[in-house]
């Protein structure tokens, strides 16, 4: 029986007290409804003491805007290489175009569907023989909220010194080996957007180490206007700062965090109880603890996964192709990379399903009822 509402990939949902309004109201009251206000360093405070391990927070206005400014803050320029990892949104990626830079490609590991380590050190090796010099940064996923194989990783950035980038948009609330995501690497990135784990309407941050970075990605951030009274340029800046009412949102959302978080984890394992014949992605150990922003599945043969969503769509449930590795996309056709089958299996063979905190026991029932019905 097809459910009186559409099932939504994952949907935002707000306190149930309404924090979110209050804050927003706050700004509106004191008008501070322009970028910067009151909402931005509590939102900016709040999520430095969810994640700890000394790290220091930029509320940015999109995760793309994050990945750019670390990209700046770890001194990428016009001609150098860096490495990311092929299966993601194309966000993971094209930032370093923005910078003049050049995208080199590396494929996933069978146990996380991140980035592999055997081939990051490969493509490192070849990148020196084929260039005389090393690539300047590596840019990682966590992908649907599953930690990176963070420790291979680490070890090789620094045994070859390359400062890694950790994209933490799906990981908010994920940990490997008890650390947070989003203080893996050098300098780390957050998402906000509508449909991630909490939301700000859309936004994003960036995750620094130190104060000194912090205070450089925000000078950047707001245009690089030196300390004048007038408006006085040296370097060129960006408009990436976050709004005082979108940082609002995010304080409210920063109540019902854990609530998200353990939703999520909760609908991941109704899935995995009840789906017969597919494979739902797991932790692969003990080490990781995924917050399962999207539950994930494979099929056991490559199909038409596209057209298969259009059939849930029609039955009310929204699901998702996983991402179509950037080696494969036409934009980058001509970008070197290192592949070994992985990613490219994964899309041929997965989709991403409901998991977001408006989705409900019975429809987790109803969407494997469906997907039973299509013999998937």
């Amino acid at each position: 029986m097809t459910p009186n509402h559409r099932i939504h990939l994952c949907l935002a949902k707000m306190s149930p007290t309404g924090e979110e309004q209050k804050y927003i109201q706050e700004a509106f009251d004191t008008n501070w409804v322009a970028p910067l206000g009151p909402n931005v360093d509590a939102f900016e405070k709040a999520l430095e003491e969810y994640i700890g391990n000394d790290r220091h927070v930029v509320a940015l206005s999109s995760c793309t805007a994050a990945i750019h400014l670390a990209l700046l803050l770890v001194g990428v320029k016009p001609g150098d290489e860096v490495l990311c990892q092929s299966m993601s949104f194309c966000a993971s990626t094209n930032p370093v175009t923005y910078c003049g830079a050049r995208p080199v490609l590396v494929d996933s590991d069978k146990e996380t569907w991140n980035m592999s380590p055997e081939l990051l050190e490969t493509a490192i090796k070849d990148r020196i023989a084929k260039t005389g010099r090393k690539p300047k940064a590596i840019i990682v996923v966590d992908l649907y909220g599953m930690p990176a194989h963070w420790e291979a990783i680490e070890g090789i950035s620094k045994r070859y010194e390359i400062q890694v980038i950790e994209d933490a948009a799906n990981a908010l609330g994920s940990t490997y080996k008890g650390q947070p995501c989003g203080t893996f690497g050098d300098i780390a990135t957050l998402s906000f957007n509508g449909n991630k784990m909490i939301t700000t309407s859309g936004g994003g941050a960036v995750i620094c180490k130190d104060e000194a970075t912090k205070k450089c990605a925000i000078f950047l951030a707001t245009q690089a206007k030196e300390p004048y009274l007038h408006y006085e340029h040296e370097t060129i800046g960006f408009n990436y700062r976050m709004s005082n009412i979108s940082a609002g949102i995010g304080r409210g959302q920063m109540t019902v965090l854990e609530d998200h978080v353990r939703h999520h984890k909760h609908v991941h394992e109704l899935y995995r109880e009840l789906l017969k014949d597919v494979t739902v992605q797991e932790n692969p150990n003990a080490d990781y603890d995924s917050n399962f922003w999207l539950t994930t599945v494979l099929f056991k043969k490559a199909f038409d996964t596209e057209a298969f969503c259009l059939e849930l769509d029609k039955m009310g449930i929204e699901a998702r192709p996983l991402w179509k590795p950037m080696h494969l996309q036409p934009v980058y056709k001509d970008a070197p990379a290192y592949v070994n089958g992985v990613s490219e299996s994964l899309f041929k063979r997965g989709i991403c399903l409901p998991s977001g905190p408006w989705v409900t026991e019975e429809d987790v029932k109803y969407i494997v009822d469906c997907l039973n019905y299509f013999g998937k």
